[in-house]
C-alpha cells in the first residue's frame, strides 16, 4: 500500500536526526582523516617516504616562511622544529576534520568536496617538489579516495534506520482498540468496530528515517583506526626499509688494520649436505625479539658508553669506522639451539674491538657487567671480564665481506667469542651501560635464563639426515662440532652399541669458529642409531646427560636413526 513507501531523497543530502550528538559527527570525520594519512603513508612507503603529503606541506610551509619566522623557531624549539611544525600539521588536519564530520552528517556532498580541497592542498606541496613526478601523486590520491569513502561510509553507517516498535500492548487479547472515525484511504475507514489492530513494523517519517546508531558507529570507527594504524605502521616501514637500503647500499667497508688469516687448505671437507664452514649471510639463521626489524640510519646512529666509567662517551657511525678496525672468523650460536639445532652459524666478521672503545672511557674497579641496548629496547648482559680478555670481541660493521643487513643488526652490532648470543650478540646495538651484575639485570635474565651463558662444546650430525634409506655398505658421516673459543681437539661418532672411533677433522683458522668433521662407516642392514660426541681443547668431553636449552644451554649427544637395506 502507499503508505508503506518511504519519502524522496535528495541525492546527497542527509536529513540528521535530532539525536546525533557533535562528538559522533566529529569523531567519523578524523576517523576518516586518520584512514586517508594511513593509506596514504602506506602508498608513500611504496614509492618515495617524501611524497607523504603531510610532509610535502611541512617542506612547502618551510620554503614559503619568512626568514624571521624560521629563526624564530629554531630559537625556541632548537632542533625539534620540523618535528613542531609537522605536529602543526596534524593538529590543523584533526581540527578540519572534525568540521567536516558535522557537515557531513547534515550536507554529505560539501563535506565531499572540502575533503577534496585538502587534498589538493597536498598534491600542490607534493608537485612543488624538486624532481617530483606525476607518479608522486598517487599517496595523495589514493589517501583522499580511502577518506571521503570512509567519511560516506560510516555517516551513512550511524543514521542507518532503526526499526519501529509498535507502542501496541504485545497481548491482543488483553485489550481491544475501538476506533469510529470517516475518511478515505487505506489506513483509515468508515464504521465502529471492536478488536486487535496489526500495524507495520516500520513506521517513521521525515528526519525519523535515520535514527543514530552509536554502537553502528562505534564499530565502524574501531574498524577504521585498525586501517589507518596498519597503513601508517606499513608506511614508516617500508619507507624506512628504502631509506636504510639506500644508505647502506653508500657505505665503503674500510680496509681492516688487523686482516683476519687467510683460511687455511681444508677447512671446509665440501661434502655434499654438510653445512660450509663460512655460512652465506642469507642463509645465516636470526634469532631476535624484534618483531619489525628496526630500520637505522648510520648518518643519526650513535653509541653511547656511561655507567662505571670516568668519561662517558658519545661515537657516531663515521667516529666507528675511522677507528682501527679488526676482522675475525666467529662462530656464534643462540642458547635456545636444541642438540642438533640449526641455530648456529659462522662468518668473518669486520668491526672495532670493544675493548678498545671501552678502554677510551676509562673503566671503573667493580664493574662486571655491560648492559647493552639495542635501538628496539631490548638489553642484553655481558661479562666484561670475557670482553676485555683478548679475544676478538667487536662492535661488527660487517659480515662476509658486506655491511650488516638489517636482519643481522645494521649498521652495528656485537660479536663475542664464547657466549651465547643472548648475552653477547647485540643487534643495533645504540647504548652501553657499564655496570654490576647485582645491580641492573637484563631483558632475559627474569625469564628463566642465566645470568651468564658460556657455550658448551656440541656436536652435529649432518650427512646423512635423521631418517634417510640408505643403501647397505661404506657411507659417509659428517657434521659440526663447536666449542668457541676453546677449539675443538676430536670428534668421535658411534653407530648402534659399538665402540666410539675417532672422525677426521678440518682444518680450522682458530678457536673461535666451528668444524667440520668426517668419518666412512660400514652400515650394516636394518635400522641404525648415529651419534656423535666433541672434546674440546681444555679436555672436556660433552656430556650425553639430556638437558633442554633452559636456562644455560642443551646438553647430550646428537643422535639420528637411519634406515639401512
Amino acid at each position: 500500500m502507499r503508505g508503506n513507501m518511504a519519502p524522496a531523497r535528495v541525492p546527497g543530502r542527509i536529513v540528521p536526526p535530532a539525536g546525533v550528538p557533535g562528538w559522533a559527527a566529529a569523531l567519523a570525520g578524523l576517523v576518516s582523516a586518520a584512514v586517508a594519512l594511513g593509506i596514504a603513508q602506506l602508498v608513500a612507503g611504496v614509492i618515495d617516504g617524501a611524497t607523504f603529503p603531510v610532509i610535502a606541506v611541512g617542506e612547502s610551509l618551510i620554503d614559503l616562511s619568512p626568514g624571521p619566522l624560521k629563526e624564530w623557531a629554531i630559537a625556541t624549539f632548537g632542533t625539534n622544529d620540523k618535528a613542531v611544525l609537522v605536529g602543526g600539521v596534524f593538529v590543523v588536519l584533526a581540527v578540519a576534520a572534525g568540521a567536516l564530520g558535522v557537515l557531513a552528517v547534515r550536507r554529505l556532498r560539501p563535506a565531499v568536496a572540502a575533503f577534496g580541497a585538502i587534498g589538493v592542498v597536498g598534491l600542490v606541496a607534493v608537485l612543488s617538489r624538486p624532481g617530483a613526478q606525476a607518479v608522486d601523486v598517487l599517496p595523495t590520491v589514493v589517501g583522499i579516495g580511502a577518506g571521503v569513502w570512509t567519511l560516506s561510509w560510516l555517516t551513512r553507517r550511524m543514521l542507518r534506520a532503526v526499526p519501529y516498535e509498535s507502542p501496541l500492548p504485545a497481548d491482543p487479547e488483553s485489550e481491544t482498540e475501538t476506533g469510529t472515525g470517516t475518511g478515505t484511504g487505506t489506513d483509515t475507514g468508515t464504521g465502529t468496530g471492536t478488536g486487535d489492530v496489526e500495524r507495520p513494523v516500520v513506521m517513521r517519517a521525515g528526519a525519523e528515517l535515520r535514527a543514530f546508531d552509536r554502537r553502528a558507529l562505534l564499530t565502524g570507527v574501531a574498524g577504521g583506526v585498525v586501517v589507518a594504524g596498519a597503513g601508517a605502521l606499513a608506511g614508516q616501514m617500508l619507507a624506512g626499509r628504502k631509506e636504510v637500503a639506500a644508505a647502506r647500499s653508500t657505505i665503503k667497508l674500510p680496509a681492516p688494520r688487523t686482516p683476519a688469516k687467510p683460511l687455511p687448505a681444508g677447512v671446509d671437507l665440501r661434502i655434499r649436505g654438510l653445512s660450509p664452514f663460512v655460512t652465506p649471510n642469507a642463509d645465516f639463521y636470526r634469532v631476535d625479539t624484534a618483531l619489525i626489524v628496526p630500520q637505522v640510519d648510520p648518518a643519526s646512529w650513535t653509541l653511547k658508553i656511561h655507567g662505571l666509567v670516568d668519561r662517558p662517551i658519545e661515537i657516531s657511525y663515521a667516529d666507528l669506522v675511522r677507528m682501527p678496525l679488526t676482522e675475525a672468523d666467529v662462530t656464534l650460536t643462540c642458547v635456545s639451539n636444541e642438540v642438533g639445532g640449526p641455530y648456529v652459524g659462522n662468518a668473518r666478521w669486520l668491526g672495532v674491538r670493544m675493548a678498545d672503545v671501552l678502554r677510551g672511557a676509562g673503566l671503573r674497579s667493580g664493574a662486571d657487567m655491560l648492559l647493552s641496548t639495542s635501538a628496539d629496547g631490548f638489553t642484553c648482559g655481558t661479562p666484561m671480564d670475557v670482553v676485555m680478555d683478548g679475544r676478538d670481541a667487536l662492535f661488527a660493521i660487517a659480515m662476509n665481506g658486506e655491511a650488516l643487513s638489517p636482519d643481522h643488526g645494521f649498521p652495528v652490532r656485537q660479536v663475542v667469542p664464547g657466549l651465547y648470543g643472548y648475552v653477547s650478540a647485540t643487534k643495533w646495538v645504540t647504548d652501553i651501560k657499564v655496570t654490576r651484575f647485582d645491580q641492573d639485570i637484563a631483558y632475559w635474565t627474569p625469564r628463566g635464563w642465566a645470568e651468564r651463558g658460556p657455550i658448551k662444546t656440541q656436536s652435529r650430525i649432518d650427512v646423512p639426515q635423521s631418517g634417510a634409506s640408505l643403501p647397505p655398505g661404506r657411507t659417509k658421516i659428517a657434521g659440526v662440532a663447536w666449542a668457541q673459543h676453546r677449539g675443538v681437539d676430536a670428534v668421535e661418532v658411534r653407530v648402534g652399541d659399538g665402540d666410539w672411533r675417532l672422525a677426521t677433522l678440518a682444518e680450522t683458522p682458530g678457536p673461535d669458529t666451528w668444524r667440520q668433521w668426517s668419518i666412512d662407516w660400514d652400515l650394516p642392514r636394518g635400522e641404525q642409531t648415529i651419534e656423535v660426541r666433541a672434546t674440546d681443547a681444555t679436555g672436556h668431553t660433552q656430556t650425553a646427560a639430556l638437558a633442554p636449552p633452559a636456562p644455560d644451554g642443551a646438553t647430550g649427544y646428537h643422535t639420528i636413526l637411519v634406515k639401512v637395506g
